[in-house]
């Protein structure tokens, strides 16, 4: 296959034919870099699972963010401070086995990495960040924020834990929003791991704060999966009641080598 630089390159042989020929290698060229331009565009709006993996129902999106303590800021300068780190559409048939805790720990997903495990395994644990951060994850087209169309009616389960503990109760948590088993239909739309210098939280937003019914199913699953003692305390909070208290937090510099294990090369 000729370079895509070879239309470059000078002619000395000053041949007519020979110059026809290299103008219609010139345009083939052209063309094909055009339709790989557009392919490749395609391929940036739309993260679709490989031809051996398994969908997800919904694609997730990765977010962090870090925040400086007792700096208030606009709703605007706070959706500055929220960046992305990728989106995914496929996980491990293996999560959705009722085996799925026993092959989790036990390392037999290893060899079954697929989009997830190729963000979620190179990320810093959350027990391992420092300062104000937060780990995001959403679905595809939802904000982590209050005022986003799918949480502006919605709310939050919360949990604080005590330091050590956030590690593990991100995955399980997460693991189990992808793999269905809040049984809600749609209402789940992210859940969120907040590090603190005292205690790390842990909550889970739906879309309709007003179903009571669904909220409480959300709770008692959250319970189930995370394995709470039954004297775990969880407030449920509405997006409405969190937009009208002052105080949110400002934005700080983001520095994203900071997310990813130091011993792995990730772009």
């Amino acid at each position: 296959m000729n370079n895509k630089f070879d239309a470059l390159k000078d002619d000395d042989s000053g041949d007519h034919d020979q110059n026809e020929e290299n103008s219609t290698q010139k345009d083939g060229e052209k063309e094909k870099m055009e339709r790989d331009k557009s392919q490749s565009s395609s391929k940036r709006k739309a993260v679709v699972p490989g031809p051996a993996e398994h969908p997800l129902q919904y694609n997730y999106t990765f977010w962090y963010s870090r925040r400086t303590p007792g700096r208030p800021t606009s709703s605007q300068s706070y959706e500055q401070n929220i960046k992305q780190i990728g989106t995914f559409a496929s996980i491990s048939l293996a999560f959705k086995e009722k085996e799925r805790s026993h092959l989790l720990y036990s390392g037999a997903l290893s060899s079954q990495v697929e989009q997830f495990w190729r963000f979620y395994s190179h990320m810093v644990r959350p027990g391992d960040l420092t300062g104000h951060s937060d780990f995001h994850l959403f679905k595809e087209g939802i904000k982590p924020m209050w005022e986003d169309d799918a949480n502006k009616n919605g709310g939050k389960w919360i949990i604080r834990l005590r330091k050590g503990l956030a590690s593990r109760c991100w995955e399980n948590l997460i693991l189990a929003m992808l793999g269905e088993q809040f049984m809600v239909g749609e209402e789940i739309c992210g859940a969120v791991v907040s590090v603190r210098f005292q205690e790390d939280i842990i909550s889970i937003w739906n879309k309709t704060a007003s179903d009571q019914a669904t909220t409480a199913r959300i709770r008692d699953t959250l319970r189930r999966v995370l394995n709470l003692p039954p004297n775990t305390i969880m407030e449920y909070k509405t997006h409405t009641d969190s937009i009208k208290m002052p105080g949110r937090l400002g934005p700080q510099r983001l520095l994203f080598q900071n997310l990813w294990k130091p011993r792995l090369n990730v772009p």
